[in-house]
């Protein structure tokens, strides 16, 4: 089989770290055909989707104590042509957020894939309507107390209320932007009007829930089930767990709140064709709905000495054939 990955500047990506690495060792290992590109090489010709597509051949990872130890070269281009993207029997859409305007128009090329020739994961459809902080607001049961205004009262109140909060922009990725707000804070005000861009974007209010302190369990879903977690535990006097701002991995186990978290949002992720999803969970609470390029895959794979990259590829595999 043919896998299509949709991935930032290959250059760019930390092999020991990126998930979509894990996943493109695991299409070779298992012996299909590893081609990547970028968004901004992608056509429509015909009323159909193109793309400037290369092979890529890799050198994997190897488990030095407890760490992944890379190659310097630890991979070999081969010669791109440009080629439909039904030519490839899936499409993994690995493009890391923010999710901009130019993101957006790349989901509409790829809603021209036929879904009966080629799988894309996530479904293009699914992308657009699942801002990963907004999305969760379909889960009223799961989620903590939480509010999504650019009203500056609104939020005021909020905090007031609840003491303490915790704020997200909608546009956000890798625990950017997001703020600790404290009801008589003097920077308040400040903080509210820099991140609302004086009222005119909105942002997400949560219930700071202090259970944060113990780490942000990032939970890999696959087909709507839980496949495994890694715990994102804050390091010093930094408030997020997020690995992107150096939050330290640990070990955990998917608990039974967990696994009811799964069960309230598996139907709906199925349905939108969220196929591979990140959930974080805080102290038994959904914060955040991740869909775009989820990670954490390598984390997991080291602490457990599991293959996650090779379950979702084998899962792909088994729905297209």
């Amino acid at each position: 089989m043919k896998f299509l990955f949709i991935i930032d500047p290959i250059s760019l990506l930390i092999p020991g770290h990126d998930s979509s690495v894990a996943m493109m060792e695991s299409t070779q290992e298992l012996g299909h055909e590893v081609w990547i590109t970028e968004v901004n090489h992608l056509s429509v010709i015909s009323g159909q989707a193109w793309g400037f597509l290369q092979p890529v051949t890799l050198n994997p990872v190897e488990r030095q104590g407890d760490r992944w130890a890379a190659k310097e070269q630890w991979y070999d281009l081969g010669e791109g042509q440009l080629q439909p993207l039904e030519a490839m029997n899936a499409i993994l859409m690995r493009k890391d957020p923010p999710v901009t305007i130019p993101y957006l128009y790349v989901t509409q090329i790829l809603d021209l894939v036929n879904p009966v020739k080629t799988l894309v994961v996530n479904r293009p459809r699914g992308l657009q309507a699942a801002n990963e902080k907004l999305y969760a607001l379909n889960f009223l049961s799961a989620i903590p107390e939480t509010i999504v205004t650019q009203d500056r009262q609104v939020i005021l109140d909020f905090v007031s209320r609840k003491r303490a909060a915790v704020l997200k922009p909608l546009d956000g990725k890798g625990g950017e932007g997001i703020l600790f707000l404290q009801d008589g804070d003097r920077n308040l005000n400040s903080l509210i009007e820099i991140s609302t861009h004086w009222g005119r974007e909105p942002v997400m209010i949560q219930q700071y829930l202090p259970a944060a302190a113990e780490g942000d369990k990032r939970v890999i879903l696959l087909n709507g089930e839980p496949i495994g977690a890694v715990n994102r535990i804050p390091v010093g006097k930094e408030f997020r767990g997020n690995m992107a701002v150096g939050g330290r991995v640990a070990k955990t186990e998917i608990s039974d709140r967990d696994r009811e978290i799964c069960n309230i949002v598996a139907s709906q992720l199925k349905e939108d064709g969220l196929y591979f999803v990140g959930l974080d969970i805080i102290g038994g609470y959904l914060t955040e709905v991740n869909v775009t390029s989820p990670t954490g895959i390598r984390e997991i794979d080291l602490l457990n000495n599991v293959s996650l990259g090779k379950q979702v590829i084998e899962w792909i595999v088994s729905v297209t054939l």
